[in-house]
């Protein structure tokens, strides 16, 4: 058994892990309020896991409202490294097919009115978000992906929309311009909190249509999304329990120490309260 510890948070289609070995529920509460739900901690492969299931075992939260910033605070309380994150995506290129995955670089942030750092109540910290996806775990996912046998693209960058609804023509036409890969609605904040708690994240984004865009696919429908998500999802399983195995054991990534130069607020005026309810994220810095 090694000592690091992986984080996997299910999207659509994904509300638990198969095979995870000693499994305990774990609920936790956090100053950011609750998480999404219990998260199941175990082991797999040999490996510490974390499983939560982004919108609810019942699929009972939608996008907008995903407590982002209690979830990753959560898997950070946990001792979580590492976050896998899964979610359900549409194609902007024809390239790229439903049943396809991709395993992003970049984002592209078109939410509004999430909350999206854990830096408020006097204290201050700009972290640098230009390479929004761990190297390490990128690659890892990519080869894990490739090895289960699935059809997968490497670098692209993912369009996070507000949502629940799907786009308008008008909008898909003018994201198409952007040159983006895929488009979801779950993905940021996310990454963004996940890099202010010094957590790897990368995202193995499950191809399920193509939007509104392509004329001969027609129009998206949650139909055949659910349909496409079946395959997508076992696909993303067997990838997840090759990954959790080639993950290095120490860190050496831009992730591991983003907050060392980041915080502009000298410790001795952040408040007590914030102080103690930080303390899992910077912690190591007070």
């Amino acid at each position: 058994m090694t000592e690091k510890m992986v984080g996997v948070i299910g999207g659509s289609g994904l509300y638990g892990m198969e095979g995870v070995e000693n499994a305990q529920t774990v609920s936790l509460t956090t100053p950011f309020g609750d998480p999404s739900d219990s998260y199941i901690v175990g082991l797999l492969e040999g490996v510490k896991v974390a499983f939560l299931p982004r919108h609810g075992r019942n699929h009972r939260i939608q996008p907008s409202s995903v407590n982002s910033r209690a979830n990753i605070y959560g898997m950070k309380k946990l001792g979580v490294e590492w976050i896998i994150g899964v979610s359900a995506v549409g194609s902007m290129k024809e390239s790229i097919h439903p049943g396809d995955i991709l395993i992003a670089d970049q984002f592209i942030d078109r939410t509004a009115g999430r909350p999206n750092t854990f830096f408020s109540d006097g204290i201050v910290s700009h972290v640098s978000f230009a390479d929004p996806i761990c190297p390490v775990l990128g690659q890892v996912l990519f080869q894990s992906v490739k090895e289960v046998g699935a059809t997968v693209h490497r670098n692209g960058t993912y369009l996070c929309i507000e949502g629940p609804q799907f786009s308008t023509r008008a909008e898909t036409k003018l994201y198409r311009t952007w040159d983006v890969d895929v488009i979801g609605m779950t993905n940021l904040p996310e990454a963004r909190l996940a890099r202010e708690a010094e957590i790897c994240y990368a995202t193995i984004s499950l191809v399920t249509d193509y939007d509104n865009w392509h004329k001969e696919a027609g129009d998206v429908s949650i139909k055949d999304v659910l349909k496409i998500l079946v395959q997508n999802t076992q696909i993303a399983k067997s990838a997840i329990r090759m990954a959790v195995k080639s993950l290095p054991e120490k860190r050496d990534c831009v992730c591991a120490t983003a907050l060392k130069q980041a915080m502009t607020t000298p410790m001795k005026f952040v408040p007590e309260k914030t102080k103690k309810d930080l303390e899992p994220i910077i912690g190591k810095y007070l």
